[in-house]
């Protein structure tokens, strides 16, 4: 007996989620998006929309395969998000120990939702395996 994996169902939840949490709630978004790309706010507007295209691009079959390569290259490409959260969490003397804690742990965090993109492109070349 194995154990089951979150497949594309759960990963475009996910991704839904998110992105409309982007237009709901941008700031805590905008406050982590690094200096140099300017102002913020397009940066969370248009990682919305592409977390929420990606979860889109999952739910057909015939372009399960795309979203899911798609999703995995959007784990990467907010990753210096990440880092810039971290950054300036142990910066911050107002930042509470578990906000601290919290913003270095979501950065190795990303390497399993970029294999679970990953692994869903994958199975995604056999849909039986998705069944």
């Amino acid at each position: 007996m194995s154990i089951p994996r979150p497949g594309w169902r759960t990963l475009a939840i996910v991704l839904a989620g998110a992105g409309a949490l982007h237009f709901v709630r941008p700031r805590p978004y905008a406050s982590i998006v690094p200096d140099a790309l300017g102002d913020p706010y397009p940066w969370v507007y248009a990682s919305g929309v592409a977390q929420i295209a990606c979860a889109a691009a999952l739910v057909p079959v015939r372009t399960r395969r795309r979203g899911a390569v798609a999703t995995a290259l959007l784990f990467v490409a907010v990753f210096p998000a990440n880092i810039q959260m971290a950054v300036d969490a142990l910066s911050s003397a107002r930042a509470s120990d578990l906000y601290k804690a919290v913003a270095v742990v979501r950065l190795p965090l990303q390497v399993p939702l970029v294999l679970w993109a990953v692994a869903v492109a994958r199975r995604a070349r056999r849909p039986e395996a998705e069944r």
